[in-house]
């Protein structure tokens, strides 16, 4: 019988590029803390999944996003601890949808909860020493059109603060 314990956070993300280039959040908490991460987050109560992501958007990045189509339903696990918490994994379901730019300035997203602020980077720099799970799953996305069904479980897994 395995000792892990898990948190499971179900959140809604989305995928946005442009000209070769990803648009990802500087991440300051949570198990990605100190790498890239895909805007979006959870849902709130009395909030649809749609309206979730665009809020997310807004709040992390600053920018107005069109919902363009489902990319898929991908889950992770990786090793996470915190203080006072009997935890020993996070298992992260992701809902990742594309998203067009309409409207925004990322150079004015607002650093709030734990993200840091946005910014546009080149998917050819993005791997796992510098990025979430779900950022590396939209490089392979954006490269081939396609996510794999299955579920990842990291079994070592760095938190940068």
């Amino acid at each position: 019988m395995s000792s892990d314990i898990f948190h499971r956070h179900l959140g809604v993300y989305g995928v946005c590029i442009r000209d070769n280039q990803l648009l990802v959040i500087h991440k300051s908490g949570g198990p990605y803390s100190g790498r890239y991460d895909l805007p979006g987050g959870s849902v709130d109560k009395n909030e649809s999944i749609l309206e979730a992501i665009k809020r997310e958007f807004i709040e992390e990045t600053g920018l107005q996003i069109h919902i363009s189509s489902f990319i898929g339903t991908k889950d992770y696990i990786v090793p996470w601890r915190r203080p006072d918490f009997a935890h020993t994994h996070c298992h992260h379901i992701a809902i990742l949808y594309a998203v067009n730019y309409i409207a925004g300035d990322i150079s004015e997203s607002p650093q709030m909860d734990d993200s840091l602020g946005a910014e546009w980077i080149d998917i050819t720099d993005i791997d796992l020493e510098n990025s979430s799970p779900l950022v590396v799953e939209a490089k392979q996305w954006i490269e081939n059109g396609e996510i794999k069904i299955e579920t990842i479980k990291y079994e070592e897994w760095t938190i940068r603060d």
